[in-house]
């Protein structure tokens, strides 16, 4: 999976956005105003910060060596995906869903998208 990849299935997700809140290098994905991935699309290989369970965190950085701890980010919650080509594309989905879900299970349900 690629960048282009990674941002159209980011933005395919239910009220999802991309701004550059830390200037024009970094593209955050939100959700209700909260991140849940973000990249430098001049970086190579590409790469992505999604957030992850602590414990699930620790487990992909033991099993994957493209998975590390988040870069500039709480590295408890945090891991950065690296687009090497090394790690499944499915796989790469499903940590981009687990992000999300996370942060919108921590939303009010006010301001939860719809299902």
């Amino acid at each position: 999976m690629d960048l282009p990849d990674v941002i159209a299935h980011c933005l395919a997700k239910p009220a999802s956005g991309q701004s550059t809140p830390f200037g024009p290098d970094v593209l955050v994905f939100k959700v209700a105003g909260k991140i849940f991935a973000l990249c430098n699309p001049s970086d190579f290989p590409a790469r992505v910060n999604l957030k992850c369970n602590p414990e699930r965190a620790l487990t992909l950085r033991g099993q994957h060596d493209a998975v590390i701890p988040g870069y500039h980010m709480n590295k408890k919650h945090w891991n950065t995906v690296i687009l090497d080509g090394s790690l499944p594309a499915d796989l790469v989905r499903e940590l981009i869903d687990h992000s999300y879900e996370l942060v919108v299970s921590s939303l009010p349900k006010s301001k939860r998208p719809a299902p």
